[in-house]
């Protein structure tokens, strides 16, 4: 992942340390997602696996779980997030997983080292994707593979329409774009030009979960960039309407099971030649 002054690409959207204090968390968010990605990387138990743009390390613990005679190594661009992966690590007991602060696009990785890259929604903010995923490439192995999370277009997720509908800023674009990578046709162009062959797409139906209740929801959208720079521009009268019409918009998605929202991503898969 590319470095973006301090924000987290991560989730739903770009999100901001700063205001990243609620009671939801990335994983409860995307809990629905990641037993889908887990399916589409059927990690074996003696591969290596590279894990890109892992946050606090969910996806790349699960993958040392399961490769118990190799092993996962995690990066991120945030020294937060890497920290908490390698606390969480070793409270596990887990001796097969390592963390690194680094920045996929440019860190020097073992080459032909691992069997799989993979990554949940931690590729779509590069700044120059060819050059990245080849750097990427040369870490496989070769016939090693690439699985990828990222999400289809805005049009197609829910979530984005409404928060910006309710921030009344929905021709508005604050920060990197998570939808970078929506374009099944470009996606493939970008891969092929790095290296890869056998590039495919499944379609990925599940909803985002956002918290218990609206309060809790209120507090995780919070933390998005495109919620925060927007209400930070408004001067006191317009941003509490702003935060009425955010509430409205979160009661209206309001379950017994929480707050959701509809979404579509898509599973990339690739191969190194």
């Amino acid at each position: 992942m590319a470095s973006w002054s301090g924000e987290r690409c991560e989730g739903t959207s770009v999100r901001n340390p700063a205001n990243d204090p609620g009671p939801t968390s990335y994983e409860a968010e995307l809990r629905r997602h990641n037993e889908v990605l887990r399916r589409a990387c059927g990690v074996q138990v003696d591969e290596h696996v590279l894990d890109i743009g892992c946050g606090a390390g969910e996806t790349t613990r699960e993958a040392a779980r399961i490769a118990r005679s190799g092993s996962a190594l995690g990066v991120d661009v945030s020294a937060r997030a890497i920290e908490r992966a390698r606390e969480l690590a070793q409270a596990e007991g887990l001796g097969n997983v390592a963390f690194e602060c680094a920045d996929a696009q440019v860190h020097s990785f073992p080459q032909e080292r691992f069997d799989l890259v993979t990554s949940r929604f931690g590729t779509m903010f590069f700044a120059d994707p060819v050059a990245a995923f080849t750097n990427i490439g040369r870490a496989l192995r070769p016939s090693g593979r690439l699985v990828m999370m990222v999400w289809q277009s805005h049009e197609r997720n829910e979530w984005d329409v409404a928060i910006h509908h309710a921030l009344e800023t929905v021709d508005e674009k604050q920060g990197p774009d998570p939808f970078s990578l929506a374009d099944p046709a470009s996606v493939k162009q970008i891969l092929t030009d790095a290296g890869f062959t056998d590039v495919n797409f499944t379609d990925v139906h599940e909803p985002v979960y956002y918290g218990h209740d609206v309060d809790a929801a209120l507090a995780w959208i919070s933390g998005f960039t495109c919620t925060s720079e927007t209400l930070r521009r408004l001067d006191a009268t317009a941003a509490t309407r702003a935060i009425g019409r955010l509430r409205e918009m979160l009661a209206a998605h309001s379950t017994d099971d929480g707050v959701w929202f509809d979404s579509r991503a898509w599973i990339v898969t690739a191969h190194r030649p």
